[in-house]
């Protein structure tokens, strides 16, 4: 049932640049080494090799169809000519729909084979606990010297624990904010002006408004199983190395204190209005359960909105291409940087990957090479993509994102360095100004930097989890009561071990915040 990008919709999901230490105001963000902006292709050709080319798996999330097997080794012919000559691999991609990812790559980590490289989305202290990951400390120099500097050290003391590096995270925009993303031909028809809504309650009366307009329109969907959004709008809460999905003990706001996120306030609030929303027919009823996405839902015409989390302002792009509707976004709260809105999306070499170099070197490519990450996200130019200009691209005419052969392009900002990939046509580049300035003067967790380990509670982690799973996606899309079923929740995770969780939390964080 997990996740969505925040990530990963982005959603996922997905936020920040710096070591914030003991302060919690506003924090001046240093730059990375060298501009992403101003990162070039890397043009130099290695000397032919003497070995033949060894055989890289790539897996990645992604939210568009699934192209056919012909569609992607097209794509794979035309990285290989060059991958061959700069790392001496042929690249065999992956792309994954978001639903199954999680699944898919424990799969292919239990098989030992067919996997090399793939992103974390949302699981790294977990991958790396459980040893699925490769330390790369000693090899980044070597196979990902540009990289490294490109991303920086601050992002890279993310993907870092207990002072081992354990992958890369992409290069984006940061500053995730939760936004509202409707149909604005529907906006329009109901007589709401956007600018009045601020915050997730101003959404009731929208909704009910388009209920009473379109009663069989789904006024809420689901950016993805069991994920009503209502979460990610929560503003102030640093995960501590979770995702939005599996909270384990949380910072709130300014305090340094862990504590259990489904005992707070603001949890109560958000799993309240749910169950307002869910008992006015206001969010889609089997939203805990549906594996119809969002976009599946806007695409055939049956919901009106979602909630979600993007950097910038102009992810709506994306989304209409994709759709084939007038889709609009407006920021129901503001971004909040923690270590988890950066190492999210951690690009790591898996434990069972039998080419660890030419894996890292691959992951290399995907942060330097503009024509490498370009092919991943958009296929072929004239067949998937046509170019409008040097920085810009749209569909060929009569297609869409449905229709082209291959295509990941709503994994922009998900996989590599978003700096060097196009954009949709319509995009405004400013955005990526918003996005560097968004990334230095967001609000920061003060524990900006922390990831925990949970070596020594992973089985209390797992037996969580697994009450998380039960209980969460019908809390947080209303399809039960959380007066009856919140202490019931409560209850079961205490049982389950989430007070050692946090303990162990707590006394990690306090030994990191002793050496900053």
């Amino acid at each position: 049932m997990k996740k969505s990008l925040y990530l990963v919709f982005s959603l996922v999901l997905v936020l920040a640049f710096v070591l914030s230490a003991c302060t919690t105001a506003k924090t001046e963000i240093p730059v990375a080494t060298e501009s992403p902006a101003g990162t070039d292709a890397v043009t130099t050709e290695a000397p032919a090799p003497a070995e033949p080319p060894v055989e890289i798996h790539f897996y990645f999330t992604s939210f568009n169809k699934i192209p056919e097997t012909d569609a992607i080794e097209s794509v794979e012919e035309a990285l290989n000519a060059i991958t061959v000559p700069k790392i001496n691999a042929t690249i065999k991609l992956h792309p994954t729909f978001v639903a199954n990812y999680t699944q898919q790559i424990n799969l292919a980590l239990q098989s030992g084979e067919g996997l090399d490289v793939f992103h974390t989305l949302g699981d790294f202290p977990q991958y790396v606990s459980q040893n699925k990951v490769i330390d790369i400390t000693d090899m980044i120099d070597t196979d990902a010297p540009e990289a490294k500097a490109i991303v920086g050290e601050t992002f890279l003391k993310t993907s870092t624990i207990q002072g081992r590096l354990y992958g890369i995270p992409d290069l984006k925009g940061y500053a995730l904010a939760p936004v509202l993303a409707y149909r604005n031909d529907i906006m329009q028809e109901i007589g709401v002006d956007p600018s009045t809504i601020k915050t997730v309650n101003d959404l009731t009366a929208v909704f009910e408004k388009v209920k009473a307009k379109y009663p069989d329109m789904i006024p809420l969907a689901p950016v993805n199983t069991g994920v009503s959004g209502l979460i990610q709008s929560i503003f102030g809460i640093d995960y501590l190395g979770d995702d939005y999905y599996s909270p384990k003990g949380v910072l709130v706001g300014d305090s340094l204190t862990v504590v259990d996120f489904y005992q707070t306030q603001e949890f109560k609030d958000a799993v309240t209005l749910a169950r307002e929303w869910y008992n006015k027919g206001l969010i889609m009823k089997d939203a805990a359960t549906s594996t119809s996405t969002a976009l599946e839902l806007l695409t055939s015409g049956k919901a009106f909105s979602y909630i979600a989390s993007y950097s910038g302002n102009q992810a709506y792009v994306q989304i209409s291409a994709q759709s084939g509707q007038d889709i609009k976004m407006l920021r129901v709260a503001q971004p909040y940087l923690g270590t988890s809105s950066v190492n999210s999306l951690t690009h790591a070499v898996a434990s069972t990957s039998k080419h660890p170099e030419e894996a890292l070197k691959f992951i290399n490519l995907l942060f330097t090479d503009k024509d490498v990450i370009n092919l991943v996200i958009y296929g072929l130019e004239g067949r998937d993509y046509v170019k409008t200009d040097e920085d810009h691209v749209k569909y060929p005419d009569g297609q869409d994102g449905n229709t082209v052969p291959y295509t990941a392009q709503l994994s922009c900002g998900i996989v590599g360095n978003q700096f060097i990939q196009y954009a949709m046509d319509g995009t405004d580049m400013a955005d990526l100004e918003l996005w560097d300035y968004e990334n230095k003067n967001s609000a920061l967790s003060p524990a900006m930097g922390f990831t925990f380990d949970n070596s020594s509670v992973s089985n209390e982690v797992s037996a969580v989890v697994n009450v998380i799973n039960e209980y969460l996606p019908s809390l947080q899309t209303g399809s039960v009561d959380p007066e009856v079923e919140l202490p019931k929740f409560i209850e079961k995770l205490k049982a389950a071990g989430l007070d050692k969780i946090i303990a162990a939390k707590q006394a990690q964080l306090d030994e990191w915040l002793k050496i900053q």
